[in-house]
């Protein structure tokens, strides 16, 4: 018989507060990224890996030791450090002679590697190259996306949808104008990716509608596509798999448009227009003549139906029978 494995259960409402937060949930905690620094790196690299920590607060965790780490070669200890903390992505920063200024955006599904990147910087300018103010902490940025290998290339795609899971945080249900104050834009050309980061200022325009304008604050990188290591189409539609709890009932004839608004299709069977209650107007009385014409064709009716011998009365069968007999 082979040895059970003891299972060790928290003994402090503490431990079972964190036992209970890392269980399988319908609806998944918004993602931890996890920021590390490779056992070589430069002042440029490691001051992107900073400024990328400043826009993922408070979803983020700096490491501050150095990490004898090469993610494209071996992953296991990413893949240790991820589960340790509970995170779900990572970012990296290295530098050696053939590749400088390297930056490594990567995912997990399942404390296991799933997809990464590695960008190379160029042109880079910090945060605090920028006189101007900052956006509020934790606040939720726009993300655009600007160019025609986001639409055409699959490594490009693979890389936009990173970059989208890297910034977005909660999901909620709406937000107002005044909480957009911060706009992450990407351009890809030229086989590069131009990430610029502006600042949302709302000014007077005379009307309800302010005056929208856009301030850069930083940071500003040109990042060029080195090595990526992507997950199989098996294991991404995986990954990407929803809960059954969460899929929406289909409703039978119920659609929606491109605005999100709801469209009914209603199935309704052919009225008698004849039997329809109209409202009672004077207008729509019938005419002396046309009641006179009613009571005539009635008295038609029952001439005829004396002389078959049967007389139908709204007294019922009763009277038809004594005009059978007589």
């Amino acid at each position: 018989m082979g040895l059970m494995q003891r299972v060790v259960k928290p003994s402090t409402a503490r431990g079972k507060k964190h036992v209970i937060n890392r269980e399988p949930k319908i609806i998944e905690n918004h993602k931890q990224t996890l920021f590390l620094q490779g056992h070589k790196t430069s002042p440029t690299a490691v001051q992107c890996l900073k400024d990328f920590y400043h826009l993922k607060k408070p979803d983020g965790k700096m490491m501050s030791r150095k990490n004898d780490i090469l993610p494209f070669e071996d992953a296991t200890p990413i893949e240790g450090f991820s589960k340790k903390n509970d995170a779900s992505m990572f970012c990296f920063a290295s530098h050696n002679k053939k590749r400088p200024n390297n930056i490594v955006l990567g995912r997990m599904y399942d404390h296991n590697l799933l997809d990464m990147f590695e960008l190379g910087i160029e042109n880079y300018k910090s945060l605090s190259a920028f006189p101007a103010s900052k956006f509020t902490y934790g606040a939720k940025p726009c993300l655009i996306f600007a160019g025609e290998p986001f639409e055409m290339n699959h490594e490009y795609k693979r890389l936009q949808n990173i970059f989208v899971d890297f910034f977005q945080r909660e999901v909620v249900k709406g937000i107002r104008l005044q909480g957009v104050e911060h706009v992450l834009s990407f351009t890809a050309a030229n086989e590069r990716v131009y990430l610029r980061s502006y600042r949302i200022l709302l000014k007077k325009s005379g009307t309800r509608t302010p005056r929208v304008e856009l301030e850069e604050i930083g940071p500003s990188v040109d990042f060029v596509l080195r090595r990526n290591k992507l997950a199989s189409e098996e294991l991404f539609k995986l990954a990407c798999k929803r809960p059954k709890a969460l899929k929406a009932k289909k409703v039978q004839n119920v659609k929606r448009d491109a605005f999100a608004n709801k469209l009914g299709r209603v199935h309704v069977d052919k009225m008698n227009m004849e039997k329809l209650q109209t409202r009672k107007m004077k207008g729509l009385k019938k005419s002396y003549a046309d009641r006179k014409k009613e009571r005539g064709d009635r008295a038609v009716k029952r001439a005829a139906a004396a002389a078959s011998g049967t007389v139908r009365t709204p007294s019922g069968a009763g009277v038809a029978k004594k005009a059978r007999k007589a």
